[in-house]
C-alpha cells in the first residue's frame, strides 16, 4: 500500500509540470510611441492652424521684392515634402516637421520664414550650376513648330543638342500623358538661348523686372539650357494672380511631378523656367 502512495504522489507531481510547461506565458507589455492619426492630430493641429495663416499672408523678400504667402508654391512644397496632403491638414504639418528635421531646423511643422527660405535654397541649389555661355557648336535651331510664338527669329530659336533631345522627350510624354493635342499651345517653348546684348537689351525694355525675372550676369539662358515654357496665362507674367492661374494648369502640375525624370528643375518663382540640369 505504501509503495502504491509513493507511485501515485510521483505521478501526480509529474503530470503538474507538464501542465505547467504547457501553459501558455503571460505576455509583457511594453510602450510605444503612437503613430496613430490621433496622434498626428494632437501633436500638430496648432501647426497647421498657423499654416493656415502664414499659407497667404506670410511676407518674405525675394529678388528684391516683398513677396506674400507661399500658396504659389503648394505644387512645389508638396513635391519637395512627397505628399499629396492639403497645406492646411494636420498631416502636411508632420510632413513638414519630417523634412525641417532632415534639414537640421526647428522641426515643429510650421511652414514659417525661416522654413520657406530654407526650401527656397533646395530648390534653388537644385539648378544649373555651370552657367558658362553656349558655343555655336553646342547649339542647334529648333522648327518655328516648337515655338509658342512660330514667327520667332532664327537666331532665337536654338537650344543646346542636349538639351533639347531631352525636351522632345519630355513633350511626347507630356502629350500621352495629358492628352494635348498636337497643336496645342500647352508646353511650347517661349525662349531658350539668348545672348547676353539680347538679355541686356530686354532689361533696358523692362527695367522693374528686378534679378528676380531677369539675370543681370549670369542668366541660365546664356546656356542654352534654359527653357520657357507655356504653361497658360500671360506667358513670362510674374504678377501673383497670373501666376495662380499658371500653377493651377494641368501642364504645370504634370510638369512639377515629371519634368525631373527628364533632367529637367524648376525656377519656383517662373512657372514657366526650366532648366535642364544633367
Amino acid at each position: 500500500m505504501r509503495n502504491l502512495k509513493l507511485q501515485i504522489g510521483v505521478i501526480v507531481t509529474a503530470l503538474a509540470v507538464v501542465a505547467s510547461a504547457q501553459s501558455p506565458r503571460p505576455v509583457r507589455k511594453t510602450s510605444a510611441v503612437s503613430t496613430s492619426p490621433a496622434a498626428t492630430t494632437s501633436a500638430f493641429a496648432a501647426a497647421a492652424t498657423t499654416n493656415v495663416t502664414l499659407r497667404n499672408d506670410l511676407t518674405w523678400i525675394f529678388g528684391g521684392k516683398q513677396q506674400r504667402g507661399w500658396y504659389l508654391y503648394d505644387l512645389l512644397i508638396g513635391k519637395t515634402l512627397d505628399t499629396k496632403q492639403e497645406p492646411i491638414t494636420t498631416n502636411f504639418a508632420a510632413s513638414v516637421a519630417s523634412w525641417q528635421k532632415r534639414r537640421g531646423i526647428r522641426a515643429d511643422g510650421v511652414l514659417d520664414q525661416d522654413a520657406l527660405m530654407a526650401m527656397v535654397s533646395q530648390w534653388q541649389g537644385n539648378r544649373l550650376k555651370n552657367r558658362a555661355a553656349a558655343t555655336p557648336d553646342q547649339l542647334l535651331t529648333a522648327p518655328p513648330s516648337d515655338f509658342y510664338d512660330p514667327s520667332r527669329a532664327e537666331e532665337l530659336r536654338q537650344v543646346e543638342r542636349s538639351t533639347y533631345a531631352a525636351y522632345k522627350e519630355m513633350l511626347a510624354a507630356a502629350i500621352d500623358d495629358l492628352k494635348l493635342a498636337r497643336t496645342s499651345s500647352y508646353l511650347k517653348i517661349i525662349s531658350s538661348y539668348r545672348s547676353r546684348e539680347y538679355q541686356e537689351d530686354l532689361r533696358r525694355k523692362s527695367p522693374n523686372a528686378g534679378s528676380a525675372g531677369l539675370a543681370v550676369n549670369n542668366s541660365p539662358h546664356f546656356t542654352g539650357r534654359a527653357l520657357d515654357l507655356y504653361v497658360g496665362g500671360d506667358p513670362v507674367d510674374t504678377k501673383d494672380a497670373n501666376r495662380a492661374i499658371q500653377v493651377n494648369t494641368p501642364a504645370y502640375r504634370w510638369l512639377v511631378q515629371n519634368a525631373e525624370r527628364f533632367g529637367f528643375r524648376p525656377y519656383f518663382y517662373e512657372p514657366w523656367h526650366w532648366e535642364y540640369v544633367k
